[in-house]
């Protein structure tokens, strides 16, 4: 069973790992911090084996909590530079003239967010991400539709401004 088990995660990690690594690696724009989340993903996924019933989903909601857990980390850090004055050295570009998707999509609601990155950006259809998320495919289409329309009204608000 041990050894049944051992190669079932090893095939699981063999056809999964590149996609949640570069799907991370979209998400936080480095490859070490990529690698390092999606490593951490599949831990936590071997720690709990045995009662995961649907490993990939698993996979990219761990993933997804982890890469909104750095994007907190990384506006911590932000705001300590700015407030010892040397900001402009350090940040990177987000006036509103410069929108980046993942900053706007990093910026919405967590129920809207997690939506998101699961559908748009894990590639899992509506069904699995409402089985992950423990919400009816319906709220989930309306929460992937308000999250559309938000990012969509800040994108023309940055053009708007930029011209």
């Amino acid at each position: 069973m041990k050894r049944s088990r051992e190669q079932a995660a090893s095939e699981l990690f063999a056809a999964l790992y590149p996609r949640l690594a570069g799907w991370c690696r979209r998400l936080v724009d480095d490859d070490e911090t990529a690698h390092e989340i999606a490593s951490e993903a599949f831990t936590r996924l071997w720690s709990r084996w045995t009662s995961v019933s649907e490993p990939r989903a698993f996979l990219y909601v761990t993933a997804a909590n982890l890469v909104r857990d750095h994007w907190r980390r990384l506006d911590r850090e932000r705001r300590t530079v700015r407030r010892v004055g040397t900001e402009a050295a350090v940040r990177p570009h987000t006036e509103a003239s410069d929108p980046s998707v993942r900053m706007l999509v990093q910026a919405l609601p967590e129920r809207l967010r997690v939506p998101i990155l699961l559908h748009y950006y894990a590639d899992l259809p509506v069904r699995e991400v409402s089985a992950v998320t423990g919400r009816k495919e319906g709220t989930i289409k309306a929460d992937l539709h308000a999250a559309r329309e938000l990012l969509r009204a800040h994108l023309r608000r940055n053009l708007d401004h930029s011209r």
